[in-house]
Parts: structure tokens; C-alpha cells; sequence
């Protein structure tokens, strides 16, 4: 996986984390829920150490800069599990 395609992954994960939209019955992602149920050996390492620990944040930068899946497959998994992805209107074009 190239970085580019890392930094995707990361973008599109930290929108959907970061998304604070309260949509009447709908479910927020929930955030790392992909990596657990892929059972992602880093984040077995993470659940490991308590958060923000020196530990946990050197293990975490693994996930940012080799993380083990594409964004390709973190999509069709959203798509598996019924998520859709929401844009807010009025957002920047990027």
C-alpha cells in the first residue's frame, strides 16, 4: 500500500469518526469498529495498552503510516455492514 492510499484510508476514517451529524435513525461509525471486526493484528496491540499511553501512541503510528488494509477494503466493509457515507452540504469541494 502507497501512502497515498494510507492517508485516504486515514482522511476517510477521521471524517466518519469526527462526523457529528445526529441523523434520526441512523448509527454513527463507531470509531476503530472496522479494524476489530477485521481482527487487525495492530489493533489487537492497541486494545492491549491503555489509550495515549507512550506505548499505545507508538504502536498507533502504525496505523497512519503502514496501516495493513486499503481504503478499498475499509469501503466495500462500510458497504457490508450498511453504512452509507455522508457529505454535509455546503462542504468544500476537495
Amino acid at each position: 500500500m502507497n501512502k497515498q492510499e494510507v492517508k485516504a484510508i486515514c482522511r476517510l476514517h477521521h471524517f466518519i469518526c469526527d462526523l457529528h451529524m445526529n441523523l434520526e435513525g441512523f448509527i454513527e461509525y463507531k470509531r476503530r469498529e472496522f479494524c476489530n471486526d477485521v481482527k487487525c493484528p495492530v489493533q489487537a496491540l492497541l486494545n492491549a495498552h491503555e489509550a495515549n499511553r507512550a506505548e499505545y501512541e507508538r504502536v498507533r503510528q502504525t496505523c497512519t503510516s503502514a496501516c495493513k488494509f486499503t481504503a478499498w477494503q475499509f469501503h466495500h466493509w462500510l458497504v457490508e455492514k450498511g453504512y452509507l457515507i455522508l457529505k454535509p452540504k455546503g462542504s468544500l469541494e476537495k
